[in-house]
Protein backbone atom coordinates (compact mmCIF):
# COMPACT_ATOMS: atom_id res chain seq x y z
CA UNK A 1 0.00 0.00 0.00
CA UNK A 2 1.44 3.38 -1.04
CA UNK A 3 2.15 5.93 1.69
CA UNK A 4 1.77 8.78 -0.78
CA UNK A 5 -2.00 8.69 -1.35
CA UNK A 6 -4.99 8.15 0.96
CA UNK A 7 -5.99 4.49 1.26
CA UNK A 8 -8.85 4.40 3.73
CA UNK A 9 -10.11 1.17 2.18
CA UNK A 10 -7.06 -0.60 3.64
CA UNK A 11 -7.36 0.77 7.19
CA UNK A 12 -7.35 -2.19 9.64
CA UNK A 13 -10.63 -2.87 11.42
CA UNK A 14 -9.01 -2.43 14.83
CA UNK A 15 -7.65 1.03 13.92
CA UNK A 16 -10.04 3.37 12.04
CA UNK A 17 -8.99 6.03 14.47
CA UNK A 18 -10.83 8.87 12.73
CA UNK A 19 -14.02 7.62 14.37
CA UNK A 20 -12.80 8.47 17.83
CA UNK A 21 -10.56 11.46 17.18
CA UNK A 22 -7.24 9.61 17.35
CA UNK A 23 -6.28 9.89 13.69
CA UNK A 24 -2.97 11.66 14.27
CA UNK A 25 -1.84 9.10 16.85
CA UNK A 26 -3.07 5.80 15.46
CA UNK A 27 -3.85 6.41 11.80
CA UNK A 28 -1.82 4.22 9.41
CA UNK A 29 0.85 5.71 7.17
CA UNK A 30 -1.58 6.15 4.29
CA UNK A 31 -4.18 7.94 6.46
CA UNK A 32 -5.37 11.16 4.77
CA UNK A 33 -4.34 13.18 7.84
CA UNK A 34 -0.77 12.11 7.16
CA UNK A 35 -0.51 12.19 3.36
CA UNK A 36 -2.90 15.01 2.44
CA UNK A 37 -3.22 17.18 5.52
CA UNK A 38 -3.23 20.42 3.51
CA UNK A 39 -6.02 19.18 1.25
CA UNK A 40 -8.06 18.17 4.29
CA UNK A 41 -7.67 21.63 5.79
CA UNK A 42 -8.73 23.21 2.50
CA UNK A 43 -11.79 20.96 2.32
CA UNK A 44 -12.86 21.68 5.89
CA UNK A 45 -12.50 25.41 5.21
CA UNK A 46 -15.18 25.12 2.52
CA UNK A 47 -17.77 24.56 5.26
CA UNK A 48 -17.41 28.27 6.03
CA UNK A 49 -19.90 28.67 3.18
CA UNK A 50 -23.28 28.98 4.97
CA UNK A 51 -25.09 26.80 2.43
CA UNK A 52 -22.56 23.98 2.63
CA UNK A 53 -22.48 24.22 6.40
CA UNK A 54 -26.27 23.94 6.57
CA UNK A 55 -26.25 20.83 4.37
CA UNK A 56 -23.62 19.23 6.60
CA UNK A 57 -25.49 20.16 9.78
CA UNK A 58 -28.88 18.93 8.56
CA UNK A 59 -27.32 15.68 7.31
CA UNK A 60 -25.64 15.05 10.65
CA UNK A 61 -28.80 15.75 12.62
CA UNK A 62 -30.87 13.44 10.42
CA UNK A 63 -28.25 10.71 10.76
CA UNK A 64 -28.56 10.90 14.56
CA UNK A 65 -32.33 11.36 14.74
CA UNK A 66 -33.27 8.50 12.46
CA UNK A 67 -30.31 6.16 13.04
CA UNK A 68 -31.40 2.56 12.41
CA UNK A 69 -35.04 3.71 12.52
CA UNK A 70 -35.78 5.61 9.31
CA UNK A 71 -35.72 4.10 5.86
CA UNK A 72 -33.80 6.02 3.21
CA UNK A 73 -37.13 7.26 1.82
CA UNK A 74 -37.91 8.78 5.22
CA UNK A 75 -34.43 10.27 5.46
CA UNK A 76 -34.83 11.96 2.09
CA UNK A 77 -38.22 13.40 3.05
CA UNK A 78 -36.83 14.75 6.31
CA UNK A 79 -33.72 16.14 4.63
CA UNK A 80 -35.78 18.02 2.06
CA UNK A 81 -38.07 19.49 4.72
CA UNK A 82 -35.33 20.41 7.19
CA UNK A 83 -33.39 22.09 4.37
CA UNK A 84 -36.48 24.15 3.63
CA UNK A 85 -36.74 22.87 0.07
CA UNK A 86 -40.03 23.35 -1.72
CA UNK A 87 -39.50 21.37 -4.94
CA UNK A 88 -37.95 17.94 -5.43
CA UNK A 89 -37.11 16.17 -8.68
CA UNK A 90 -37.07 12.46 -9.49
CA UNK A 91 -34.70 11.19 -12.19
CA UNK A 92 -36.04 7.71 -12.83
CA UNK A 93 -35.22 4.75 -15.00
CA UNK A 94 -38.12 4.03 -17.35
CA UNK A 95 -38.42 0.63 -15.67
CA UNK A 96 -39.01 2.32 -12.31
CA UNK A 97 -41.83 4.66 -13.33
CA UNK A 98 -44.41 2.88 -11.17
CA UNK A 99 -42.09 3.22 -8.17
CA UNK A 100 -41.45 6.84 -9.12
CA UNK A 101 -45.22 7.45 -8.87
CA UNK A 102 -45.27 6.04 -5.35
CA UNK A 103 -42.23 8.10 -4.40
CA UNK A 104 -43.78 11.22 -5.90
CA UNK A 105 -46.97 10.69 -3.91
CA UNK A 106 -44.98 10.14 -0.71
CA UNK A 107 -43.02 13.36 -1.24
CA UNK A 108 -46.21 15.27 -2.03
CA UNK A 109 -47.80 13.91 1.16
CA UNK A 110 -45.06 15.78 3.02
CA UNK A 111 -46.03 19.04 1.35
CA UNK A 112 -43.32 19.00 -1.31
CA UNK A 113 -43.78 19.84 -4.98
CA UNK A 114 -42.42 17.15 -7.31
CA UNK A 115 -41.26 17.00 -10.92
CA UNK A 116 -40.10 13.77 -12.54
CA UNK A 117 -38.22 12.79 -15.68
CA UNK A 118 -37.73 9.28 -17.09
CA UNK A 119 -34.47 8.24 -18.70
CA UNK A 120 -35.94 7.65 -22.17
CA UNK A 121 -37.44 11.15 -22.45
CA UNK A 122 -37.15 12.57 -25.94
CA UNK A 123 -37.02 9.05 -27.40
CA UNK A 124 -33.58 9.61 -28.99
CA UNK A 125 -32.58 6.58 -31.11
CA UNK A 126 -29.41 4.87 -29.97
CA UNK A 127 -28.08 5.22 -33.49
CA UNK A 128 -28.04 9.00 -33.00
CA UNK A 129 -25.52 8.44 -30.21
CA UNK A 130 -23.25 6.30 -32.38
CA UNK A 131 -24.44 2.93 -31.08
CA UNK A 132 -24.74 0.28 -33.78
CA UNK A 133 -27.62 -2.14 -34.14
CA UNK A 134 -25.35 -4.99 -33.01
CA UNK A 135 -24.64 -3.09 -29.78
CA UNK A 136 -28.29 -2.85 -28.77
CA UNK A 137 -29.92 -4.99 -26.11
CA UNK A 138 -32.29 -6.33 -28.76
CA UNK A 139 -30.74 -5.91 -32.23
CA UNK A 140 -33.23 -5.25 -34.99
CA UNK A 141 -35.57 -3.30 -32.73
CA UNK A 142 -36.01 0.40 -31.99
CA UNK A 143 -34.23 1.34 -28.79
CA UNK A 144 -34.22 4.80 -27.29
CA UNK A 145 -31.03 6.00 -25.68
CA UNK A 146 -31.07 6.84 -21.97
CA UNK A 147 -30.93 10.63 -21.78
CA UNK A 148 -29.64 11.68 -18.33
CA UNK A 149 -28.42 15.10 -19.46
CA UNK A 150 -31.94 15.87 -20.62
CA UNK A 151 -33.30 14.56 -17.30
CA UNK A 152 -31.08 17.02 -15.46
CA UNK A 153 -32.04 19.83 -17.85
CA UNK A 154 -35.76 19.22 -17.33
CA UNK A 155 -35.47 19.13 -13.55
CA UNK A 156 -33.20 22.17 -13.54
CA UNK A 157 -35.76 24.06 -15.62
CA UNK A 158 -38.46 23.02 -13.16
CA UNK A 159 -36.51 24.59 -10.31
CA UNK A 160 -35.88 21.40 -8.35
CA UNK A 161 -33.72 22.03 -5.30
CA UNK A 162 -33.09 18.34 -4.58
CA UNK A 163 -33.03 15.57 -7.18
CA UNK A 164 -33.51 11.90 -6.37
CA UNK A 165 -31.93 9.27 -8.61
CA UNK A 166 -34.12 6.21 -8.96
CA UNK A 167 -32.40 3.32 -10.71
CA UNK A 168 -30.32 5.06 -13.37
CA UNK A 169 -27.71 2.93 -15.09
CA UNK A 170 -24.00 3.17 -14.32
CA UNK A 171 -22.57 6.09 -16.26
CA UNK A 172 -25.98 7.55 -16.96
CA UNK A 173 -26.22 8.42 -13.27
CA UNK A 174 -22.77 10.03 -13.54
CA UNK A 175 -23.96 12.25 -16.37
CA UNK A 176 -27.02 13.20 -14.37
CA UNK A 177 -24.98 14.15 -11.31
CA UNK A 178 -22.62 16.18 -13.48
CA UNK A 179 -25.45 18.27 -14.95
CA UNK A 180 -27.86 18.53 -12.01
CA UNK A 181 -28.00 22.07 -10.63
CA UNK A 182 -29.88 21.01 -7.51
CA UNK A 183 -28.38 18.75 -4.87
CA UNK A 184 -28.65 15.10 -5.88
CA UNK A 185 -28.96 11.89 -3.90
CA UNK A 186 -29.49 8.24 -4.81
CA UNK A 187 -32.48 6.28 -3.55
CA UNK A 188 -31.99 3.18 -5.71
CA UNK A 189 -28.74 2.02 -7.31
CA UNK A 190 -29.67 -0.24 -10.22
CA UNK A 191 -28.47 -3.84 -10.10
CA UNK A 192 -30.82 -6.09 -12.03
CA UNK A 193 -28.95 -9.25 -11.01
CA UNK A 194 -29.06 -8.55 -7.26
CA UNK A 195 -32.57 -7.06 -6.98
CA UNK A 196 -30.98 -3.60 -6.80
CA UNK A 197 -28.81 -4.51 -3.82
CA UNK A 198 -25.33 -4.02 -5.31
CA UNK A 199 -23.52 -4.45 -1.99
CA UNK A 200 -24.35 -8.14 -2.24
CA UNK A 201 -21.57 -8.54 -4.81
CA UNK A 202 -19.08 -7.27 -2.21
CA UNK A 203 -20.32 -9.48 0.63
CA UNK A 204 -20.17 -12.51 -1.68
CA UNK A 205 -17.05 -11.53 -3.64
CA UNK A 206 -15.07 -14.49 -2.28
CA UNK A 207 -17.85 -17.03 -2.76
CA UNK A 208 -20.86 -16.92 -5.05
CA UNK A 209 -19.84 -13.78 -6.96
CA UNK A 210 -16.13 -14.51 -7.26
CA UNK A 211 -16.46 -13.64 -10.95
CA UNK A 212 -16.22 -9.94 -10.02
CA UNK A 213 -12.44 -10.32 -9.59
CA UNK A 214 -9.92 -9.43 -12.24
CA UNK A 215 -6.71 -11.37 -12.97
CA UNK A 216 -4.80 -9.69 -10.11
CA UNK A 217 -6.94 -10.88 -7.21
CA UNK A 218 -4.95 -10.91 -3.94
CA UNK A 219 -4.15 -14.41 -2.67
CA UNK A 220 -5.26 -13.86 0.93
CA UNK A 221 -8.15 -11.72 2.01
CA UNK A 222 -9.71 -11.11 5.44
CA UNK A 223 -13.26 -12.29 5.99
CA UNK A 224 -15.74 -9.41 5.64
CA UNK A 225 -18.19 -8.65 8.45
CA UNK A 226 -21.81 -9.56 7.73
CA UNK A 227 -23.03 -5.97 7.82
CA UNK A 228 -22.33 -2.40 8.79
CA UNK A 229 -21.66 -1.17 12.30
CA UNK A 230 -22.38 2.03 14.14
CA UNK A 231 -20.35 5.10 13.12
Amino acid sequence: MSYEEPGCAYCPENVRACRVGETDERGPGFCPTKVMADELDQAVALYDDPELLKIAQVSGRIEAEGYCQWTRVEEICQFAKKMGFKKVGIATCISFVDLAKTLSEILESHGLEVASAACKNGSVPKEDMGITDAEKIRPGNYEAMCNPISQATLLNKSGCELNIVLGLCVGHDSLFFKHSEGLATTLVAKDRVLAHNPVGALHLADTYFSRVWGPDKPEKRPKLPAGGRKN
